[in-house]
């Protein structure tokens, strides 16, 4: 005799916004490891002919969200550090705030996480 497991619509609903929050996730962390490898890299003085470090810089000026030019210190090296540095963090921003927006929306009721207060009685 086989047993069958049912799952209901909330199960359902529930594996989907962690996926999509997984992948969002994995994106954003994807974004921000990127652009930390070009800051080190710059920082090092790596090769710039090298075809790793030219991978990596295209990807890192794709990302930077729009920043390249926000912080002008005399140095490029400290530009790249503050500028994508910034974009990075800001990319952990993102991601952490759109995962907590939709598990807040999306997740249904029983599945969502408990804020608990600690109360003490009244005497």
């Amino acid at each position: 005799m086989e047993e069958v497991v049912e799952r209901d619509d909330t199960y359902r609903k529930a594996r989907t916004v962690y996926t999509v929050c997984a992948v969002i996730d994995i994106v954003c962390w994807t974004f921000a490891i990127v652009l930390l490898v070009h800051i080190f890299l710059v920082v090092a003085d790596a090769n710039a002919a090298n075809g790793f470090f030219q991978f990596v810089s295209g990807w890192a000026s794709g990302i930077t969200l729009g920043l390249d030019g926000l912080f002008s210190p005399a140095s490029p090296k400290v530009a790249v550090l503050l500028n994508e540095g910034l974009a990075a963090v800001l990319w952990l921003l993102i991601g952490a705030l759109l995962t907590n927006l939709i598990t807040r929306l999306a997740l249904p009721v029983d599945h969502r996480r408990a804020w608990y207060r600690r109360t003490t009685p009244v005497r």
